[in-house]
């Protein structure tokens, strides 16, 4: 078995104005990191676009329908205070997603043990039908609609480290009693949301709130008290990853300080659990990080867990 790999050139198409955290040169530096020789046995693989209906998993028609409205043809249009769309964003979305059913589907066929999408705009902020901090649609949410109804899965997991909570994820699942979401996140930070009292109607969100200044041995401990006990209990099928990498201590948008042994540590844990329920199946997909160097490294520390344990 091996890990499957998946990305989209179009995805490099989704422009945001000069000095925007979320740009193109964020994918760019994860690809040159993979050049590396040690990722070499990386199963590279190529991907269709998601058709729109796969948006509908989460998102209604109107909302779809106002997304691509809202696509420019020329220049680049606000959508919220920090979320942008050009005339290669549409593309960038349902390739993206693309990519992302596709690593799941891989993985759910044991064609490999896991797989990471490397795909930008980013989703786990993206509401029901509102656009949130660089996110146009959500990506994992979709993705674990996608195992339950129509890979026919009963138990999915979306565990989610990055620095800002999920609160997209969150809106998209908390009425699915089949899916368990986790997330982690610097607590009080933007969205303001993500209080451990959020338990959603079903008690199945569970968030951990981490003061400013966090750093990796209180992170660690959070996890393993907090969610490794309840994803162990939950017994989950499929563990979907909200791969975020902005609660790196070099990131310039919040104040964690976790480092790349921490993301290296939290990759073994969770594939830990895997192989323990789930026959190892795991999809990673990518959300924040903005400080190119500590993203590159950071990731390429995820994938190489990730290829370690699916080899």
């Amino acid at each position: 078995m091996s890990t499957a790999f998946f990305t989209d050139p179009a995805c490099l198409g989704h422009v945001t104005p000069d000095g925007h955290p979320e740009r193109v040169d964020r994918l760019k530096s994860i690809l040159k990191a993979l050049e590396a020789p040690g990722f070499d046995a990386l199963d590279r693989r190529p991907s269709d676009p998601a058709p729109e209906a796969e948006l509908l998993r989460c998102h209604p028609q109107s909302y779809v329908d106002e997304i691509r409205a809202a696509i420019p043809a020329e220049g680049i249009h606000q959508l919220d205070a920090d979320t942008w769309a050009s005339p290669g964003s549409w593309d960038a979305a349902l390739n993206g997603l693309g990519a992302l059913n596709a690593a799941l589907d891989c993985v759910l066929a044991g064609e490999a043990n896991n797989a990471f999408a490397a795909i930008r705009p980013p989703g786990h902020h993206a509401e029901t039908a509102k656009p949130m901090g660089f996110c146009l649609f959500g990506n994992a949410a979709i993705a674990a609609k996608r195992a339950l109804d129509h890979h026919g899965l009963s138990r999915v997991a979306v565990l989610d480290f990055d620095v800002h909570h999920g609160n997209g994820t969150q809106d998209l699942l908390q009425s699915e009693p089949r899916a368990l979401f986790a997330s982690s996140h610097q607590f009080p930070l933007w969205p303001g949301t993500g209080r451990a009292d959020e338990v959603g109607p079903h008690g199945n969100i569970l968030n951990l709130p981490l003061a400013p200044g966090t750093r990796g041995p209180e992170f660690r401990q959070a996890w393993e008290s907090m969610v490794f006990p309840r994803l162990e209990a939950f017994q989950p099928e499929l563990i979907i990853v909200s791969a975020g990498f902005d609660a790196h201590i070099d990131d310039p948008l919040a104040q964690l300080a976790l480092t790349e042994e921490d993301f290296f540590w939290i990759t073994q844990r969770i594939c830990d659990v895997a192989d323990a329920h789930c026959g190892g199946r795991v999809v990673s997909v990518l959300e924040g990080g903005y400080n190119l160097d500590a993203l590159a490294a950071s990731c390429a520390t995820h994938i190489r867990v990730l290829m370690e344990r699916g080899a």
